[in-house]
């Protein structure tokens, strides 16, 4: 009854938005009840869920109120103002007017840019132009149907767990209907000059110092129909990368995302239009970046066919390719840090203890790696941090933003490509001698799906049944487990669970936080790629089985 009633208020008091009309008077009994069941969570991701009408779906009536509860946390500071973003998908221009109206009906002052562009240009505003606060409407790398409303804090980082909190008890008090939604407001549109000041700051993430390269590198780049084309392009041809082929029907904006229906570039069929396109150009370097900009991915050259390379790969090359040109050109700070998540390679550990890097290890998600690097920053100890990385395609090599930056990441990738292929060594090259150095190492991400009214209860008994004690997994001891819904190594507490498995192999899970699957995450040090497999095939049957699949 209570799905029922609030159905009917939206029906009644539904008036702005004529698609939303339409939906809610055809509605049959199931779509009501999945569309009203309950509110869209807001936490320190802000809000994420399909477009549509509904209370658990993305709306100008869920993004009005969203604003209207960070509106008044808002208030607590002197003269509050916020930056807005948004990005190619649906509705996005739509939900970002609308939030820029409420944040105006409220003395919030508007800085909106009037184009779309990558998330971590938000993040970058927000410091640049000394604000309260960042909006970007987005849902990053998820399918079409998707949107979201990411918030950063003034530190131009994803809100915290203790932020997010307050701001949602100011969202719980707004009723969806007594919210002024004005969607022509007074606002303040960005001059370029910040784009371009941004931009500045992504070339001074250059580890060269003098170092000769060619850069007529055959470069085929994707933004898969979303935000990037402008600001890597430019950066790129700015920096001298001019032989760039642009993959035309992923080129313009676009949130249907007709050729890529999900915009990841960790999905191999995401990535097969560009290879395409390298296979008829001759390429050197794929580079795809996801409709937010913020994660990239690449291919590479491998005999006469292409090769994707995972974000641990990369990760791991840039890792060791920023290190040792800064220990050759002396250009390594005192007390050098490298951030990565619990879930990426652990074998990044041993290439910054190689160069006398500390490794700082932090939870799932690139909030908590700017979270760190604003850490830095008030202790004076900015400059120490060299880069930081996750294995889901997220990179940052600098501190002017507090969010991965996919533009700054095809920068330094081409650049690290055109170094080494100047002195005549491809990427896969370097990737095997660092193998041969460090040791192989396999990793694997697996994703299991638990949708419906049930699922998240479902993933809870799984870590439940997790926790309850596994001695073996693959065949291999269990030598330690961190548990990190007690606090540790004072990081928040996050429901994941760490294995440290004999024979320098590890094993996380732990239920996602932005859509309703459990994930595996899969670190396997082995004497070659066969054993890799084998060790593989052996874990996740094991896991496989307490899942009960």
């Amino acid at each position: 009854m209570y799905k029922i009633n609030r159905y009917n208020r939206w029906v009644e008091k539904a008036i702005e938005d004529e698609d939303l009309i339409k939906e809610l008077k055809e509605m049959n009994a199931a779509q009501i009840d999945d569309a009203f069941r309950d509110e869209l969570s807001f936490g320190t991701g802000g809000l994420r869920g399909i477009i549509g009408a509904g209370s658990n779906r993305m709306n100008i009536y869920t993004v009005a109120r969203a604003s209207q509860g960070l509106s008044n946390y808002l208030q607590n500071n002197d003269n509050p103002s916020v930056v807005i973003g948004y990005d190619s998908r649906m509705k996005s221009d739509t939900f970002a007017k609308a939030a820029a109206g409420v944040f105006a009906s409220n003395g919030v002052r508007v800085y909106f840019w009037s184009e779309l562009l990558p998330v971590s240009m938000v993040s970058f505003a927000v410091r640049y132009l000394h604000a309260s606060a960042g909006v970007m409407i987005t849902a990053s790398h998820n399918p079409s149907q998707y949107n979201g409303y990411k918030v950063y804090g003034a530190d131009g980082c994803q809100i915290t767990t203790e932020a997010a909190t307050k701001i949602l008890s100011e969202i719980e008090k707004v009723d969806y209907f007594d919210v002024t939604i004005n969607m022509a407001p007074f606002v303040e549109y960005i001059h370029d000059t910040v784009i371009t000041s941004f931009l500045t700051e992504v070339k001074k993430q250059s580890v060269l110092f003098g170092d000769e390269i060619n850069k007529d590198v055959n470069i085929v780049y994707s933004p898969l129909n979303g935000t990037g084309l402008k600001p890597v392009t430019r950066i790129l041809r700015e920096c001298g990368y001019a032989n760039i082929t642009v993959v035309e029907e992923q080129k313009q904006p676009d949130g249907s995302f007709p050729t890529c229906p999900y915009p990841n570039p960790e999905i191999r069929e995401t990535m097969d239009l560009g290879i395409e396109y390298c296979r008829k150009t001759k390429a050197d370097l794929f580079l795809a970046t996801d409709p937010d900009c913020d994660r990239c991915g690449i291919a590479v050259k491998d005999g006469e066919d292409y090769r994707l390379l995972s974000g641990n790969e990369v990760g791991l090359l840039l890792l060791d390719y920023i290190c040792s040109q800064r220990i050759k050109h002396k250009q390594m700070p005192e007390a050098p840090v490298f951030i990565k998540t619990i879930v990426t390679m652990d074998l990044a550990e041993r290439i910054a203890e190689h160069y006398g890097v500390r490794t700082i290890n932090v939870l799932t998600g690139f909030k908590y790696i700017g979270e760190q690097i604003g850490m830095l920053e008030e202790k004076g100890h900015e400059s120490s941090y060299i880069c930081g990385f996750e294995e889901s395609y997220g990179y940052l090599t600098g501190s002017y933003v507090r969010d991965k930056d996919a533009v700054n990441a095809a920068f330094m990738i081409s650049e690290m490509f055109a170094f080494y292929k100047t002195r005549g060594i491809c990427l896969l090259d370097r990737l095997e001698q660092i193998w041969q150095e460090y040791g192989y190492c396999l990793t694997r991400l697996y994703s299991y799906e638990f949708g419906g009214s049930g699922g998240m209860a479902r993933m809870q008994e799984i870590m439940a049944e997790f926790r309850r004690g596994v001695e073996s997994i693959g065949g291999m001891a269990v030598e330690k487990v961190l548990d990190y819904s007690q606090g540790i190594d004072s990081l928040p507490k996050s429901d994941v669970l760490k294995y440290f498995l004999k024979e320098n192999c590890s094993v996380v899970v732990r239920p996602s936080g932005t859509e309703p699957k459990l994930k595996l995450y899969i670190s396997i040090m082995a004497k070659g790629s066969d054993e890799g497999r084998l060790k593989e095939e052996l874990i996740v049957h094991d896991i496989e089985n307490v899942i009960c699949i």
